[in-house]
């Protein structure tokens, strides 16, 4: 059964370009995720990603995997919900993470 994942590219209100993910990311759907980071990221025009990650409720494995294949082009904003297991994968240690 696949997860619920709402994806939203856009740019936030500084002109940041930006990937909102609302739901849960595991492995039924981060095939999609994948791509539409990937995507998100080669539009992004050589700035920084923000992926807003503050309304995902799940992330497992896969769902790391994608964002650190980007880690180089990418800043994330976090719930405290996510934020130990940002940090314990190492994540923490390649990009800008803002807590909301």
């Amino acid at each position: 059964m696949t997860s619920t994942l709402t994806l939203t590219a856009g740019h936030r209100p500084d002109g940041a370009p930006s990937l909102t993910a609302v739901g849960e990311i595991d492995m039924s759907n981060a095939e999609t995720f994948a791509t539409v980071l990937a995507d998100a990221v080669h539009r992004s025009e050589k700035k920084p990603l923000v992926v807003d990650l503050t309304a995902v409720e799940y992330l497992d494995s896969a769902g790391l995997a994608a964002l650190f294949e980007h880690a180089e082009h990418i800043e994330l904003l976090s719930s405290p919900l996510l934020e130990p297991l940002l940090t314990v994968s190492g994540l923490a240690d390649l990009v800008t993470i803002h807590s909301q």
